[in-house]
């Protein structure tokens, strides 16, 4: 017998025996006690009335826990606030201010003699004007001499009302032709033309 056939036996010989140990383990022991029936099986009755010879299988299906879903939270409620109107102002009427009647400065006086303002005389006349107010000294002996009127040019009054006061003239050899007139209530009269003319000074 060759060495190669023998191998061949040998290898199914063993192949044998472990097929054989192999049933053998898996053959019904006597001494198992046989499983009792399932109580959960149930008859199921089918749908023409008929029971069904084919216990319910007992698996039992896993319980489906109901996972509580939580409610959505309602949102609490905007309380839209009433949206004040704006409020108009009513436009303020136009307030006319009272408009201070100009009154009018008159350009002449109650005789027609028109004005000149104090600060519109040449200074000598300004200076002669101080010194009556004051009283003097005055430079000529003939100043506060009483003026007669004779023209006739400014309003008529007693003899010796007005007073006469000499205005100096520059350059002038003599008092010259200006003149300062006053009324024994204070009026003054200015003249440049030695009496031909005469302007009520303004006070």
């Amino acid at each position: 017998m060759s060495t190669r056939l023998r191998r061949g036996l040998e290898f199914g010989l063993g192949l044998i025996i472990l097929i054989g140990l192999i049933w053998f383990n898996n053959l019904p022991s006597s001494d198992q006690p046989t499983p009792s029936p399932n109580p959960s099986a149930t008859i199921e009755i089918s749908s023409r009335g008929l029971p069904s010879s084919t216990p319910q299988q007992a698996t039992s299906r896993p319980r489906q826990t109901a996972v509580a879903t939580a409610k959505p939270t309602t949102r609490p409620r905007q309380t839209v606030m009433p949206t004040a109107k704006p409020t108009t102002r009513p436009r303020p009427s136009p307030t006319v201010a009272p408009t201070a009647r100009a009154t009018r400065t008159p350009e002449r006086d109650s005789a027609g003699l028109r004005y000149v303002a104090f600060g519109d005389l040449p200074i000598q006349a300004q200076a002669t004007i101080r010194l009556i107010e004051q009283g003097g000294p005055f430079p000529y002996s003939k100043d506060g001499a009483i003026f007669n009127n004779r023209e006739q040019i400014l309003p008529s009054k007693p003899r010796g009302y007005y007073r006469e006061y000499t205005v100096e003239t520059p350059g002038s050899a003599d008092r010259g032709a200006r003149r300062i007139v006053a009324g024994d209530n204070g009026e003054l009269y200015y003249t440049d033309d030695h009496y031909a003319s005469f302007r009520r000074v303004r006070q």
